[in-house]
């Protein structure tokens, strides 16, 4: 596999997955959870011995069936097995939501021989579907699991995704591997998103939690397609120390190289669900610097990306950087707009000054226009205010997005 090296830390393996760290295996199979797609819909990820977990979960106050059954389960902090499954979210589906979510995982202990509550569950899908159970439980029985296996679980997981997300990094002895799914209903509250990361390093859980918090709120937490937060999201982290390298822990000589490679497996592929955001056309990046704090200038990142003016006027090359500012002021971040300094970012050309001290700046609008173009378009807000700084990432309002969801479940 191609690798690139990074900061000196760890390589990139581009072709990486959750099966790229050793003792992980992974097939799926096609159930047609839903009957109008022909895909991969059921996936099952392992390990070969249990794993220390971390997870983050979606803020939404409706979670789905699957995703209640899964946090009691990581309760525990060990977790061996996923379940998961497209086309279905189990979310508002009551009492036999849970049974079929329980059912699920009974059966893929039974298939492993481990402990059902080592098993979590994962469903995304339409929303107020019930999972059609006599297709599902004989196709579990019918996944073949290998350490081949991982691009194939992480199409399983898909929606309208259009194509499986998936990296891996390896530093020393160990490494770190991770799929995600999510084009629609991303906003960042958690991570909106089924996104899964094994690695073969031995871990104490307290640092894997931190880790994981850390890594998710500089990257799924820093995105935004739609503004909506779905009911089934969960970001876990699976560490089966096979690598036998040592537990890592916060003062162990590989934390800063594990942390960098976790943010940067995580940042790769919140931005690849951008890039690949339902109807998209535009990956749009504010990067926000000097704020009054991290958390300002988190907010001025967010709402910049998530601003329904700012995603319409990037899709139409419309420099008009005023709804970038009045998004700025509505962040609720603490902001003097005599010490902004707002500009657009060209693709290896000049940095373009619209505003400054106040007033807006003569510019070039031919070169301000050109700096839309691009299928990634930067922004960068000065605030003057302090050393916070941030980067979001987010996608254009495009008509197709709009079709799209006005026929999803239809």
């Amino acid at each position: 596999m191609e690798t690139t090296t990074v900061n000196q830390k760890f390589d990139v393996i581009a072709e990486g997955t959750v099966t790229t760290p050793r003792g992980f295996s992974a097939g799926a199979v096609h159930v047609a959870v839903r009957t109008d797609w022909d895909k991969l819909d059921v996936g099952i990820l392992a390990s070969e011995v249990p794993c220390i977990a971390a997870a983050t979960y979606t803020q939404n106050r409706i979670p789905g069936a699957s995703l209640v059954i899964s946090k009691q389960h990581l309760t525990s902090g060990r977790v061996q097995a996923v379940i998961a499954n497209s086309g279905c979210a189990n979310a508002a589906t009551g009492q036999q939501g849970m049974d079929d979510a329980i059912a699920l995982c009974q059966q893929t202990a039974g298939k492993l021989g481990i402990d059902p509550h080592l098993v979590v569950v994962a469903s995304t899908g339409v929303i107020g579907t019930f999972l059609p159970m006599d297709r599902v439980s004989p196709g579990i029985d019918t996944i073949a699991l290998s350490p081949d296996g991982g691009l194939d679980f992480a199409r399983s997981i898909m929606t309208t995704d259009t194509r499986p997300k998936h990296i891996a990094v390896r530093a020393g002895g160990w490494s770190i591997g991770g799929v995600v799914k999510g084009v629609g209903m991303i906003h960042p509250n958690m991570a909106t998103m089924l996104c899964f990361i094994t690695t073969d390093a031995a871990v104490s859980q307290p640092f894997l939690h931190s880790a994981l918090r850390e890594a998710v709120d500089s990257s799924f937490n820093m995105i935004d397609v739609d503004s909506d937060t779905s009911p089934d999201d969960i970001a876990l982290v699976m560490a089966n120390g096979l690598s036998d390298t040592g537990e890592i822990e916060t003062e162990h000589p590989d934390a800063e190289t594990f942390t960098a490679g976790l943010k940067y497996v995580c940042t790769h592929l919140a931005k690849s669900m951008v890039e690949d955001a339902e109807g998209a056309s535009k990956l749009i990046e504010a990067q926000v610097e000097g704020a009054a704090s991290l958390a300002d200038a988190r907010l001025a990142a967010r709402e910049i990306i998530r601003s329904v003016g700012v995603k319409t006027a990037i899709y139409g090359h419309d420099a008009n950087w005023g709804r970038i500012l009045s998004a700025i002021g509505n962040s609720g971040a603490q902001v003097d707009e005599y010490k902004v300094k707002l500009s657009f970012l060209g693709a290896g050309g000049p940095e373009v000054v619209v505003f400054a001290d106040g007033s807006p700046l003569p510019y070039d609008l031919g070169a301000a226009k050109a700096c839309l173009e691009p299928r990634e378009v930067k922004i960068r807000v000065q605030m003057g205010l302090g050393d916070g700084s941030a980067t979001a990432w987010g996608s254009d309002l495009t008509e197709e997005f709009v079709r799209l969801n006005s026929v999803y479940t239809t």
